[in-house]
């Protein structure tokens, strides 16, 4: 009897990663939708051991739609006719039509301030620039994703409990998967982790059977 895999995807994660990975700028939706399949099936035929697909779980936030005033010019953005904005609709559209793939959307929490982009922050703790340097490109709108995480737990918990799967494989870089991982592990689910080459904290070794990245290798990766 073939066992069955589970695989979850930390959406945010896995665009930042892919986009480091393959460095570029401007994602296609219908290449990075096909990417993300290969790379999760991919992960079914190890050494070994056949796996069947239970589900693509995909997790993200619906993107921001409003608009919003740039306090460094007083310019009007339209956060829905962004890049972005597009970009995520058209990817979760062509995610909607790959066989056994799951959407759990949150939503982008509105802090309703701006905030100085990290590496403009620095320069001003340097004294390298001055407040009056900073332009409308070196400031972003601050959001905050809502009930991914706890979507990613629930589901762990949930899949596990129910006996669906015999294994799971988790796509992300976050360590707020251990109590969900610890509880897999002790119902006998083999909990995998696909960090994308990424680095992990070495104590989260222990709450894993295994650390496995199908992306391709950065070229820069040690």
């Amino acid at each position: 009897m073939r066992k069955s895999t589970a695989i979850l995807v930390d959406g945010g994660f896995f665009l930042k990663r892919y986009r480091s990975i393959h460095k570029v700028k401007k994602l296609d939706p219908v290449k990075t939708a096909n990417d993300l399949w290969q790379m999760c099936i991919s992960h079914l035929n190890q050494k070994g051991e056949n796996y069947s697909l239970y589900r693509i779980f995909y997790y993200d936030c619906l993107p921001y739609n409003k608009k919003q005033h740039n306090p460094i010019n007083g310019k009007s953005v339209d956060f829905s006719k962004t890049e972005q904005f597009e970009f995520q609709n058209s990817f979760f559209e062509e995610l909607k039509k790959k066989r056994k793939v799951a959407l759990r959307l949150g939503v982008l929490e509105d802090r309703k301030r701006w905030i100085i982009k990290p590496s403009k922050t620095k320069e001003l703790l340097c004294k390298k620039i001055s407040i009056d340097d900073l332009t409308e490109e070196d400031v972003q709108f601050d959001f905050n994703q809502k009930r991914v995480d706890i979507k990613i737990g629930l589901d762990i918990a949930s899949i596990t409990l129910k006996q669906q799967v015999q294994q799971i494989i988790l796509i992300s870089g976050d360590s707020d998967f251990v109590p969900a991982a610890k509880l897999a592990r002790r119902e006998g689910i083999d909990f995998l982790l696909d960090p994308m080459w990424n680095p992990i904290k070495p104590h989260l070794f222990e709450h894993i059977d295994g650390l496995s990245s199908k992306i391709r290798k950065p070229q820069n990766y040690r």
